[in-house]
């Protein structure tokens, strides 16, 4: 949740360069999840926000209208244009100050429309919930899940990321995108650690791992998904020591 956390990679595109929005989830507060300058430049291009409980302040001081903001408990569901979105369980916490932590919920999100379901981890910790959200709506074409900025003494903030490829068995996944691991340094690992670790561990289970460029587009129910080892050309540029 630090706000000037240095990145590893730049943005793929702006704000600016992005069509009119139909809906952005938001997973918690934290700084690198909620980003005040983003939200103000959104607020005249998207038509809805779906967040946790709690999160609607922010945006209501930040320029958005109640009209555009959807506030969800875990296990809430809400239609739009033919699609379900799912407030689902995380294992994280939220808050941007040091006075207001735990004052709102922090979630993962279940997109399902007639042919196809999503999960999105957002940031959690392993845990019973997984196997719980798989139960209840899996099985999932494509699963977004965590495998970055962990550490082990915070098993409940961040999966380590063999942990990540038993989530997505929990889940169901047929197929998955390993996140959170080329963006913000807010852990002690070397930037390609995790995506290293996570396919790794997923070879052992012949879990399906798609791997995309930052930015990229992934058209991925189709058999050419991406898959290259493309960080190998720049680790040597960026990188954390322990």
């Amino acid at each position: 949740m630090v706000p000037n956390a240095q990145r590893f990679s730049p943005l793929a595109a702006t704000i600016a360069e992005l069509p009119d929005i139909d809906i952005v989830l938001i997973s918690h507060d934290h700084y690198d999840h909620l980003d005040y300058a983003s939200i103000r430049q959104l607020a005249a291009k998207t038509a809805m926000f779906l967040v946790p409980l709690g999160l609607a302040a922010h945006l209501q001081r930040w320029g958005v209208s109640d009209r555009q903001i959807v506030e969800l408990d875990w296990w809430d569901e809400r239609s739009f244009a033919g699609f379900k979105f799912v407030c689902t369980p995380a294992r994280h916490f939220s808050g941007r100050t040091l006075t207001d932590r735990f004052a709102t919920l922090w979630c993962s999100w279940v997109i399902e429309s007639r042919q196809t379901k999503l999960f999105f981890s957002g940031d959690s910790g392993y845990g019973p919930h997984f196997r719980q959200i798989g139960d209840n709506y899996g099985p999932f074409d494509l699963t977004l899940l965590e495998c970055g900025q962990y550490d082990p003494l915070w098993p409940n903030i961040h999966m380590m990321p063999e942990q990540t490829i038993q989530a997505n068995q929990d889940l169901r996944g047929k197929r998955m995108i390993p996140m959170h691991w080329g963006a913000f340094v807010l852990a002690f690992h070397s930037w390609t650690e995790p995506v290293k670790r996570v396919l790794a561990a997923g070879a052992k289970t012949r879990a399906i791992i798609i791997t995309p460029k930052i930015g990229e587009t992934v058209a991925f129910q189709s058999d050419d998904y991406p898959t290259a080892a493309w960080w190998e050309q720049y680790e040597n540029l960026q990188s954390v020591k322990r």
